[in-house]
């Protein structure tokens, strides 16, 4: 009988980061499969950005093992990755088309037509000569996901891409995220605005003093809000209980 079941798009093992003495990620564990949009949920300093940029081949595990796009090379397969983080990542002197003209080479295209459609895309005019540094915060963040898109990604990762958007703009990019999740990609999104990824989300990935704590199927109605104290204690008291019996369970 043949496994049909895909190869995962991220496979993380026991994955702890420290910085100096401080632990960002304790121990994770977790499969991703490909083809769906996950949303990363967490109060500051839960891991979600450092859990991210780990995915993402921007910072080494402490302990543990990271498999991408069934590689553990991650540096092999990252121009496979489209990746938006905080700071966008353009020229302020260069017009949106010519930082999307020079981001493209980088990867081998020199297709102009693919960067102005990237452009149209996120809802800006590619004949637009003013300097990106003269762009709204805004703006910048479309265009920076634009950057990221350019290459057509098979796996996007997007932290905060809502910050400084207008809820228009912002619908708009999370109905962008739905088509490229439709057409193949594996999106993750760490955001404090999960009322924007609700319509859309495949699944939510919940965090909490580096830990996984919980894994929900689209946003449920609870986390569309901050936990509460006490939902918070629970879900963390539930994981380390299941990671004390599964720790038993091996030693047995």
């Amino acid at each position: 009988m043949t496994d049909t079941q895909p190869q995962p798009a991220v496979s993380i093992r026991d994955v702890v980061r420290h910085f100096g003495r401080f632990a960002a990620l304790r121990g994770i564990t977790a499969d991703f499969a490909p083809g769906k949009l996950y949303v990363l949920l967490g109060e500051n300093g839960a891991g979600k950005s450092t859990l991210l940029r780990v995915i993402a081949g921007l910072l080494a595990p402490s302990r543990g093992s990271v498999q991408v796009l069934g590689s553990s090379n991650i540096r092999a397969v990252a121009t496979r990755f489209g990746y938006m983080g905080h700071a966008p990542l353009l020229y302020d002197e260069m017009s949106a088309l010519e930082n999307l003209d020079y981001f493209a080479a980088l990867y081998g295209i020199t297709d102009r037509a693919r960067c102005e459609q990237a452009i149209r895309t996120v809802g800006l005019d590619p004949s637009l000569e003013r300097r990106v540094g003269q762009y709204s915060q805004g703006m910048r963040q479309r265009i920076s996901l634009a950057r990221a898109i350019v290459h057509s990604p098979e796996l996007l990762f997007l932290d905060e891409p809502f910050s400084n958007v207008d809820l228009r703009s912002a619908r708009q990019m999370t109905t962008l995220l739905a088509k490229m999740r439709d057409q193949g990609t594996t999106i993750f999104v760490v955001t404090h605005q999960a009322a924007l990824m609700e319509p859309v989300a495949d699944e939510c990935i919940v965090l909490d003093a580096g830990r996984l704590i919980a894994r929900e199927q689209g946003i449920p109605a609870r986390l569309l809000s901050p936990y509460s104290v006490e939902e918070r204690d629970a879900l963390r008291d539930e994981t380390l209980r299941r990671d004390s019996r599964e720790s038993a369970e091996a030693s047995q």
